[in-house]
């Protein structure tokens, strides 16, 4: 047997091997560089996960086609998401790969909790409190790809948003979002800033494969400058808090920042738990924060569990549950358990269900 020449080492497929342009081979060097991770990383995603070269040739240089790198974009975003390695890389290798189009880009799935994983539907469902949802326009007109993000029916902020997302600059998206909030408020901020944005940039990563930095940025200056209103916001009236969760297995739960803010300015306190929250953490912080009320944030159908609402404990005094999030969208629910429609529609729902 021959010994495996250095993954890292330049070299070419050769005259035995032709390749036509769209599957023109990369080395492991070169996918790295692209990817922005080390080598020795690439070779344990394909020791330790299989996700690697398709094809190797014992003597060869490693060598990776085009879907081989969309799966190592797949695993990386889920990574980046949250999500487990052995859960990214289960998703990387099953995901189907749309085949490129004749004349354009080919046009990558998204990954879980990815901007490009929303079911766009228009039902009036809990969709509206989706970062990637807005009046109809943003959600199913917006256009991708060029030198500008296509933003019809948007207002001059979410347009000047939109250029400094697009040129990465996080102190002009910060500034942009600060001065929409001094001026309209938080859930006028993210309804008509903030998400417009996000689903013109859901629909570009959709579209081209590329951008997923810009929603990166993004979520960290809409993170950064909600959470700072959130905490600078007046002393809560409400005695017992309310408990923000994203289901398990949900790793996108950027609009509860925002429902955290928006409570926040009415005097309502909140605990975000975080994403991927397991069943059994959030029954433990369920029974020790005796909250007034849950949100439960779906992103994707395959999070909106039912199960998991039927399973929560009985508590005295007890709790409101409700849910949010496009992934409840035509899902029967329990009784009693609450649908949050938008921004404003949580927060009135959540004042009336714990001041009181």
């Amino acid at each position: 047997m021959h010994p495996e020449p250095s993954a890292d080492a330049p070299g070419d497929p050769g005259p035995d091997d032709p390749a036509p342009p769209e599957q023109a081979r990369l080395s492991v060097a070169a996918v790295a560089r692209r990817l922005g991770i080390a080598p020795s990383t690439l070779r344990t995603w394909d020791r330790r996960y299989g996700i690697g070269p398709g094809e190797h040739v014992p003597g060869r240089h490693r060598r990776y086609t085009a879907d081989d790198v969309a799966r190592l974009e797949l695993m990386q975003h889920a990574l980046l998401r949250g999500a487990s390695p052995v859960d990214a890389a289960a998703y990387a290798r099953s995901a189907r790969l749309p085949r490129p189009d004749a004349d354009g880009p080919r046009r990558l799935p998204p990954a879980p909790g990815a901007p490009g994983a929303l079911d766009a539907s228009d039902d009036g469902g809990p969709l509206l409190l989706s970062e990637h949802a807005g009046d109809g326009r943003a959600a199913t007109g917006v256009r991708a790809g060029g030198r500008a993000l296509r933003l019809p029916g948007a207002g001059r902020a979410a347009r000047g948003m939109g250029r400094a997302a697009l040129a990465l600059d996080a102190t002009a998206i910060r500034r942009l979002l600060e001065e929409s909030i001094a001026a309209d408020g938080v859930e006028q901020t993210w309804d008509a800033v903030a998400r417009p944005v996000l689903a013109a940039v859901a629909q570009r990563w959709a579209d081209t494969g590329a951008g997923i930095e810009i929603e990166h940025l993004i979520s960290e200056c809409v993170i950064t400058v909600f959470g700072r209103h959130a905490a600078a916001a007046p002393a809560p009236r409400n005695p017992r808090p309310v408990l923000l969760a994203g289901m398990p297995g949900e790793f996108h739960t950027l609009p509860l920042t925002a429902l955290a803010a928006s409570l926040a300015h009415r005097c309502v306190e909140s605990r975000a738990m975080g994403a991927n929250l397991p069943s059994d953490a959030l029954v433990a912080a369920v029974r020790r924060t005796a909250p007034a009320a849950i949100v439960l944030w779906s992103q994707l159908p395959q999070s909106a569990d039912v199960g998991l609402l039927r399973s929560l404990p009985r508590t005295r005094p007890r709790f409101r549950t409700f849910v949010a999030g496009p992934g409840w969208a035509g899902v029967p629910l329990p009784p009693r358990v609450g649908s949050l429609a938008s921004l404003s529609d949580a927060g009135r729902q959540l004042v009336a269900a714990v001041l009181v």
